[in-house]
């Protein structure tokens, strides 16, 4: 065999009359690999084992028919790319009308004029070489354009991290209130994906993107001065003035990245834009549902969805936490001054939602406890900011 000849394109042809596979066989036999079939059992069992390049198929055999055939194999996605022509002696254009209806690319009758049959065959080879060449080019941009999403949320993960980090070495929280905080918030918008007003906004695409933009949240606090950032003791009206410009400021960093980064992250995110999500997240968890929050005093459904999600995310876990203000609180009373703020600072729904997850709440809250570690560093860090007084 000459190891450079072209491989011969393989060809089933199915009919469960003898003569007809002999006439067929000895027309192809020289251009094509020839398999055939006495009825259509025989043609999937043959299919599945080797897949032709194309199949010449009978239409009216015992058994199995061939329009049958032809829908089992098209439901098959290993075998739905095949071209199937039909062959028959009924001319009624009703039965060719619904051959090509259930996926075949040709009807050829009877009496077989074998220039015709070797033109079309040779045709919708042709045509199949191109069609399989476009799936695995196509399936190839697919793969890559995952990997490279893949690679470029991975870089943006990262990047959302070490923002945050920086935010929290300067606060009295240490970096695992990022963690239990956005796991909090998936639980929030998973459990909320099919709640009326919440199931259109609260795809699977946001729910990921939430939970990814929810360590911003307090990114501001970088630009809030360390004498009112780790003081241990109540603030001071004036400092809390101060205090309560980090969502702005916070706002406003996320405002000044997303230019820097201009077209390339609309490219990345998609219609629903991480800058959008993270500066909402950002700029108004301290809203309240009463309008007595800050900065914007939004109430009820004014404030956005991810918003409310983070607001009680971040105080349940502030309330269970020691800070250098205040001890830790028990995971029973920190419920209890969510739910009596229902309806005040919180959404009603979303304080019912909190309470049918806080076993999971809590299983978060264990599997990212801070350590005696973080602490120490953290107070460490606190003294030396502050400086001798």
């Amino acid at each position: 065999m000459d190891i450079f000849s072209p491989v011969k394109s393989t060809i089933l042809v199915v009919d469960d009359e003898i003569t007809n596979l002999s006439l067929l066989a000895g027309l192809l036999h020289d251009q094509y690999q020839v398999k055939v079939a006495k009825d259509g059992e025989r043609a999937i069992e043959l299919t599945h084992r080797e897949t032709p390049d194309l199949i010449l198929l009978d239409i009216m055999m015992p058994g199995i028919d061939g329009y049958e055939v032809c829908t089992l194999l098209k439901a098959n996605p290993q075998t739905r790319h095949i071209p199937i022509i039909f062959l028959t002696s009924q001319t009624d254009s009703r039965n060719e009308e619904m051959g090509l209806q259930l996926g075949a690319v040709d009807y050829i009758t009877r009496p077989i004029r074998p220039g015709i049959l070797l033109s079309r065959v040779k045709a919708h080879l042709a045509d199949a070489a191109t069609s399989q060449a476009v799936r695995v080019n196509n399936e190839y941009l697919e793969y890559e354009v995952a990997k490279r999403t893949r690679q470029l949320t991975a870089m943006q993960d990262v990047s959302i991290l070490a923002m945050a980090s920086l935010a929290e070495t300067r606060d009295t929280d240490t970096g695992n209130h990022l963690r239990r905080t956005q796991n909090y918030v998936r639980l929030l918008a998973r459990h909320m994906q099919n709640k009326l007003e919440y199931d259109e906004f609260l795809s699977d695409q946001m729910v990921d993107m939430l939970y990814r933009c929810a360590p911003l949240h307090d990114i501001g606090k970088v630009g809030i001065p360390d004498r009112i950032l780790l003081k241990p003791g109540r603030y001071t009206p004036e400092e809390y003035e101060l205090m309560k410009l980090h969502p702005t400021l916070g706002r406003d960093a996320l405002e000044n990245a997303q230019r820097v980064a201009g077209s390339a992250a609309r490219q990345l995110d998609g219609p629903a834009d991480f800058f959008e999500i993270a500066k909402e997240i950002t700029y108004s968890h301290h809203e309240r549902w009463d309008g007595l929050g800050y900065p914007e005093g939004l109430k009820g459904r004014q404030i956005p969805i991810a918003a409310r999600l983070m607001s009680i995310a971040d105080v349940y876990d502030a309330l269970i936490c020691k800070r250098v203000y205040k001890p830790a609180m028990s995971q029973a009373k920190a419920a209890e001054i969510i739910v009596d703020g229902r309806g005040t600072f919180f959404a009603p729904e979303l304080v019912d939602a909190f309470l049918a997850l806080l076993p999971q709440f809590d299983m978060v809250a264990h599997r990212y406890a801070d350590t005696d570690d973080d602490l120490a560093i953290k107070a460490q860090f606190a003294i030396s900011a502050i400086g001798p007084l």
